[in-house]
């Protein structure tokens, strides 16, 4: 905790501080909470799994149950019809769908769209992107937002985006530098207090029916 922050308020917001860091350590021993990293890529040579394999152990580290659906070994069959009964014109298809559907990965939405809507219901998600370009993927996070909120899984706030990903991480997702825990570490630690949060509201006032 800064210098400065601490000396005015004394001991008791640290206390309160930690009261609340033990509280959620507890409650994560006694339930260990789950994830699936979804792996949104199927490009031969795709680096997009080293940042799979760095997010895993970062998870792993946090005690989270990770599974991943990574779409070269399910082999998830192509829908029949990308976007749902607007045709070849995509008449009438709102504007955000279209945008979305020329910008994100489409092996992603592809496997998103294999499964109802109410799976994804009150439960976060995070975003992690990345590109070999300075700008890390942001341009995919931004379309990626809103199929999410859609869907009911509300993205948190911070995005970890990895400009020159090939720099940042070798073949077995193994960090060259130091800001990509730092960047893992900020991302999951609102993950943390969003799933904890919602995991139990949702055990014990349920969900709307």
């Amino acid at each position: 905790m800064p210098e400065p922050k601490t000396k005015l308020k004394g001991g008791i917001a640290y206390l309160k501080e930690l009261d609340t860091k033990n509280r959620m350590a507890s409650s994560k021993a006694a339930s260990k909470l789950k994830v699936i990293v979804f792996l949104g890529t199927v490009r031969e040579n795709r680096v997009g799994l080293r940042v799979a394999k760095f997010m895993q152990k970062q998870l792993e580290k946090r005690n989270y149950e990770v599974e991943m659906f990574d779409p070269l070994e399910m082999k998830f069959p192509l829908l029949q019809k990308p976007v749902h009964f607007y045709g070849p014109e995509r008449t009438g298809a709102p504007q955000w769908l279209l945008d979305a559907e020329k910008k994100y990965p489409p092996a992603l939405s592809n496997m998103l769209d294999h499964f109802p809507g109410s799976i994804f219901s009150y439960k976060p998600s995070a975003i992690v992107c990345y590109s070999p370009g300075i700008y890390g993927g942001m341009r995919a996070a931004m379309a990626l937002r809103p199929l999410l909120s859609e869907m009911g899984t509300l993205s948190v706030s911070n995005i970890f985006g990895i400009p020159e990903v090939h720099k940042a991480l070798d073949e077995e997702g193994v960090p060259k530098n130091d800001h990509m825990e730092k960047g893992a570490g900020k991302l999951l630690d609102q993950l943390d207090w969003y799933t904890t949060a919602m995991k139990n509201h949702r055990n014990t006032a349920g969900v709307p029916q």
